[in-house]
């Protein structure tokens, strides 16, 4: 039994600090286009590869909260798509007993943590179903986007407190 465990009156452990559970995990949505096919079969080159991520958060009670990680990988040869993939990774996680500032780390890094590889293997399955050669995405660090997202929040709203102070000042 951990420390965060008591035992009720029926002798069974009792959750007392703070609880992640993942209570379901889905995709939302699912995208492929490959617009040239099949003439793109027979292109010579090296593509170029752009990735992009994305995340929606949505409470659904007092302690469960839906996370959608979008994940969009599109693959250029010059001014040709070859193809597009997108994925829609979502999850309802229960989050009980947290604060603030830790229900935001928590819905921020270690939601998405959870999500991504069911996001990845999506992509990958998509992509070779397409009839391009097998592509894993790599790992991504949710830690250091939260912390650069953070910042950039921080600095936003110091922009913006500026921004007051002078329109004040100015009236």
């Amino acid at each position: 039994m951990s420390e965060l465990d008591t035992l009720n009156g029926n002798g069974a452990a009792e959750a007392t600090g703070p609880s992640f559970t993942v209570e379901k995990l889905y995709v939302k949505d699912v995208s492929f286009e490959a617009p040239g096919t099949p003439q793109v079969f027979n292109e010579a080159g090296q593509p170029q590869l752009q990735m992009n991520l994305n995340q929606r958060v949505q409470r659904l009670s007092d302690s469960a909260y839906e996370v959608v990680l979008g994940v969009t990988l599109t693959c250029n040869l010059g001014e040709k798509t070859l193809y597009l993939a997108e994925v829609q990774q979502a999850g309802v996680f229960g989050l009980v007993g947290f604060d603030e500032m830790t229900l935001d780390v928590m819905l921020g890094t270690h939601c998405p943590n959870a999500l991504y590889p069911y996001a990845r293997q999506a992509i990958s399955d998509l992509i070779q179903a397409g009839g391009f050669p097998p592509f894993l995405l790599q790992p991504i660090n949710f830690d250091s986007l939260y912390a650069d997202s953070v910042r950039q929040r921080a600095e936003q709203a110091q922009a913006g407190g500026l921004a007051g102070t002078e329109t004040a000042g100015n009236a």
